[in-house]
């Protein structure tokens, strides 16, 4: 921005320039809405501003000030001798400043252009000026004065906060000064082994605090040092939106210091309800005849478990609850690790979980499986489009052996028990959630998942309303069919036994997991891009088709894994009338990409290599030349599970993909995966005719498609974005959606 530079040359000196004023004890002062007629305005400020009066400047008076009036006169000069009237006169003519107060219809029209353009240009400037009957200048002014005084408003509030946090640093501090100072022998300075003192001081918890201590420290001294002396954390024409675009992770960061047994009260308890959750049939849980899906009876759940907090679930409204079941291949051991490491809990749920992190360890637990290890936990949850906004939910995961061939992981939301987080965002809840996991010998495991949310009511878009209100989106089903997929997935990795028919193209074991790693990165790269997530700023871009085009930048300084420079990513989702299973297949077929792909120009894509990863036919990773550009190859990854689609695909130079199908190391291959996601649009119906004939039946089937492209604008990461760049992606996206509409016969959609 450069609201700082205008502020610097053309107004005042910045008053937050010295340490002294990072934490005012007064409210900041300027001299607003002062204009001045004369070539002379900008030597004369310093003279003007020991002269005139100053306007305090608060969250309550933000608004405009209006100048002083002509007829107000500045002191005479006390050197001059009062009896020269003449001379006094004269002194005092050449001494008064000719200044210029605004209407209440010009600060109107100023204020209604600053709220569509804080930085206008000259053109605008003068066309509102001429409109006003003002000059030029004083219009320049008059915004340059009000984006100062906005920018002097959040520099207060900031310094606000960043002196309560030193505050409350200080107090804890001091705390936990004393509390050491009483834990330790004041002769040997050693701990003392007074029970008295060992009572007092609990290591855990001083460990806790020290630790939590640390991270403030961190955080307070990124809070100032992220910025210059003087310059504002926040951009003036987005004020208010840097809460919006953080996390809450980036919000609360750092460990809490939970008290250990009220956590685990409420974690013994939520094992308690999460296996009666699973275990229960009717009337707690009643099918339904249209859909074959479970719905949990609420009644009789508030009855049956006396402990909700109504007031809670009155003030968040919306309520969400599921279940299901199914066999995964892999045993019990892996899987109970893999969901108590973050790190494994994320690649396992790649097009799920957008961040994910360990805030605090309450339990280590024992043995190689962890049991009885809980740990306080952050998510954001998405789905694969920018038009649905991610979940951010706080938890305390819990892992408990049941039996010797039963485990139970479970969730459970914390803010009835953590009071240092911030209520306003615990905007989701979860209450007992997880999953029971049964051995069943031969490496696979049956599990039953529970998702039972609390969320505040918000308005989802039309296109995903359905799917969202029905619970598929982010329900049981959802986790179920990707845990699924993402078990198998490693059970092909791992193989090698794995048919011919299912694995050609590829002559060595070596080869053929350098590919699936590097099909896995991929489609996890994919599905960071698509989401909603606080890593991304997504803006609406026009489009001349009527299509919902969102575009985010992002610049790549060091990640091996994607070319460096400027990345654009641009993403649409459509309706589209046709079954997910059909759009599925088109888009994976290669015989049929020339008739989406623009950049093929009709020319024809051939296999070369396909790899199984799964049982279902769909879930392959195939290798494509492309007779258009003879030195790059088509890595495609499809996967299909009972909830969602993917076809993901990126192009690799063909040096590269040789040497990655010999076995060679693919982390460092740089792509730009681009692709499709594919779900089901959420809406259930009966069939609208019933006969025993299935070529007869007729069903309404409507999907929800996603594409996203990823492109390189620049490989400098300096480089800023041209629309020259954002009309290139808009074309792309905009044909391809009308080459999928004319090839599935669906253009009046």
């Amino acid at each position: 921005m450069s609201s700082s530079n205008d502020n610097n040359n053309n107004f005042i000196n910045n008053p937050l320039t010295s340490t002294k004023d990072l934490f005012p004890s007064t409210s900041l002062s300027l001299t607003l809405g002062l204009f001045r007629d004369g070539e002379d305005a900008v030597d004369d400020r310093k003279e003007e501003a020991a002269n005139t009066t100053v306007t305090e400047i608060s969250s309550e008076t933000s608004g405009p000030v209006r100048s002083r009036s002509d007829d107000d006169d500045f002191d005479a000069d006390p050197d001059v001798d009062d009896g020269d009237d003449a001379s006094n006169k004269n002194n005092k003519s050449k001494k008064r400043k000719k200044y210029h107060r605004h209407t209440a219809d010009q600060i109107r029209e100023m204020e209604a252009l600053f709220k569509e353009s804080p930085h206008p240009d000259e053109k605008q400037r003068q066309q509102l000026s001429k409109r006003l009957g003002l000059h030029p200048r004083q219009v320049k002014f008059w915004f340059q004065n009000r984006r100062t005084q906005i920018k002097t408003i959040q520099e207060r509030h900031e310094n606000s906060l960043l002196k309560s946090e030193l505050d409350k640093l200080g107090e804890e501090n001091k705390l936990l000064r004393e509390t050491i100072k009483k834990g330790t022998c004041t002769n040997c300075g050693f701990g003392s082994s007074s029970k008295d003192v060992t009572t007092y001081v609990d290591e855990q918890q001083l460990r806790v605090e020290n630790a939590k201590l640390r991270a403030e420290i961190e955080k307070l001294r990124t809070s100032v040092g992220k910025y210059p002396q003087g310059a504002s954390p926040t951009n003036s024409c987005s004020v208010g939106n840097d809460h919006e675009n953080k996390s809450s992770l980036d919000l609360c960061s750092g460990l809490f210091g939970l008290e250990k047994s009220r956590v685990m009260e409420v974690v013994d308890l939520a094992v308690e309800e999460l296996v009666q959750m699973a275990s229960a049939g009717e009337p707690l849980w009643v099918k339904s005849l249209e859909t074959g899906r479970e719905i949990l009876n609420y009644d009789e759940y508030l009855t049956k478990f006396s402990t909700v907090d109504s007031s809670n679930v009155q003030r968040l409204r919306f309520i969400e609850a599921s279940r299901d079941s199914g066999v995964v291949f892999v045993d019990l051991p892996q899987l109970v690790r893999s969901f108590m490491d973050v790190k494994e809990f994320e690649e396992m749920f790649p097009c799920m979980i957008s961040k994910a992190a360990t805030l605090d360890v309450i339990c280590n637990g024992e043995g190689p499986n962890r049991k009885g290890a809980v740990q306080l936990m952050f998510a954001e949850l998405q789905m694969l489009t920018p038009l649905v906004a991610t979940r951010e939910v706080y938890f305390v995961r819990y892992s408990k052996q049941l039996t010797a061939e039963k485990w139970a992981i479970v969730d459970v939301s914390i803010d009835n028990v953590e009071k240092n987080i911030d209520a306003s965002l615990a905007r989701c809840r979860k209450r007992p959630s997880g999953c029971i996991i049964e051995d069943k010998s031969n490496g696979h495991c049956k599990v039953t998942w529970i998702e039972h949310w609390e969320c505040q009511k918000s308005v989802s878009h039309s296109m995903f309303r359905a799917i969202i209100n029905s619970g598929l989106a982010f329900g049981a089903r959802h986790w179920m069919a990707t845990l699924q997929q993402q078990c198998e997935r490693l059970v092909f990795f791992l193989a090698t036994n794995v048919p011919t028919k299912d694995s050609c193209g590829i002559g060595t074991l070596a080869g053929r997991k350098s590919i699936l790693k590097l099909a896995q990165r991929m489609t996890s790269s994919f599905s960071r891009a698509l989401g909603a997530s606080s890593y991304h700023t997504w803006k609406k871009i026009p489009s001349k088709t009527g299509y919902d085009i969102r575009v985010a930048s992002r610049k790549n300084l060091n990640d091996a894994g994607e070319p460096l420079g400027v990345i654009l990513c641009a993403v649409s989702s459509i309706w589209l009338p046709v079954s997910h299973t059909l759009l599925f297949d088109f888009l994976r077929d290669e015989t049929r990409r020339n008739e989406w792909d623009i950049m093929s120009n009709g020319g024809p894509v051939q296999s070369i290599a396909n790899l199984a990863k799964g049982q279902d036919q769909g879930n392959t990773v195939s290798i494509h030349t492309m007779k258009w550009k003879e030195n790059m190859w088509m890595i495609q990854d499809s996967c299909t599970n009972a909830y969602e689609s993917m076809v993901v695909c990126a192009p690799v130079a063909v040096t590269a993909m040789q040497s990655i199908m010999a076995g060679c190391d693919s982390s460092n291959i740089a792509i730009l995966p681009l692709g499709f996601s594919i779900l089901p649009d959420g809406i259930e119906t009966r069939p609208l005719v019933i006969t025993s004939k299935a070529d007869d039946q007729s069903w309404e089937y409507g999907s929800l498609l996603t594409v996203g492209f990823q492109i390189l604008t620049s490989d400098s990461p300096i480089s800023k974005l041209s629309m020259e760049s954002v009309d290139s992606v808009n074309t792309l996206i905009s044909s391809t959606l009308h080459n999928i509409k004319t090839g599935l016969q669906c253009e009046d959609q």
